[in-house]
């Protein structure tokens, strides 16, 4: 099994410098990671520096609280897709999910499966602030919008991934979304757990730990 395809290298810190991109891209390139996961500021910067790499650029949008209007994230996923990321991980309005206002929730995916036109949608639904009712109602309008994976975590939440969640979501969805676990994933003992409960993509700072703990 290729554990590097399920990674997600990801540095999403405030204070991310333009060093910190070339070290997380030149690790993505060597262990050649499926994508690095990096603020819109640094699509740009991370899509010249893995040209030709095979690695993917990954940003997100609506991060970190999800509060955004739809249209100020259709806009920020236009404008990082321009830039060229191939992959847009999207927050949902998690306070709609709170008021269970599904309706919104579904429709603003909707929304950002068009704008996206082809390139891969994540939807971070940030399991730590739901109910297990509300993580299945929202996991469900996921699917019902074409969203490609549901993703748990922002990272920037009380708490990340757990193996609770990704089982909740597996068993929701079936093999009609993929998972990405996210938050947390600091072991190879973490990563193995997440991907035994069905998680297909992981994002995680660690990475790197993660491989050399994997390689032995």
């Amino acid at each position: 099994m290729d554990y590097a395809k399920y990674i997600d290298h990801t540095n999403l810190k405030a204070f991310a410098t333009k060093d910190d991109i070339y070290k997380l891209c030149s690790e993505a390139n060597e262990y050649k990671f499926m994508s690095v996961c990096v603020n819109p500021a640094n699509v740009s910067l991370a899509k010249t520096l893995l040209q030709g790499s095979g690695v993917l650029v990954c940003t997100v949008v609506g991060f970190p609280l999800g509060a955004n209007t739809t249209e100020i994230k259709k806009y920020e996923a236009t404008l990082a897709i321009t830039d060229g990321a191939s992959e847009i991980d999207m927050v949902i309005n998690v306070a709609k999910a709170k008021e269970h206002d599904y309706d919104y929730i579904e429709n603003e995916i909707k929304e950002l499966v068009k704008t996206c036109n082809g390139v891969l949608l994540k939807v971070i639904i940030e399991t730590c602030y739901l109910t297990d009712e509300e993580i299945v109602e929202v996991s469900k309008r996921c699917v019902s919008a074409g969203a490609d994976f549901v993703k748990t975590s922002t990272g920037f939440g009380s708490r990340g991934a757990s193996v609770h969640d990704i089982e909740l979501i597996k068993e929701t969805v079936k093999d009609k979304a993929y998972i990405k676990a996210s938050g947390g994933i600091k072991t190879k003992d973490d990563f193995l757990k997440m991907i035994e409960a069905g998680a297909s993509r992981i994002g995680t700072s660690n990475g790197v730990q993660i491989m050399e703990e994997l390689n032995g």
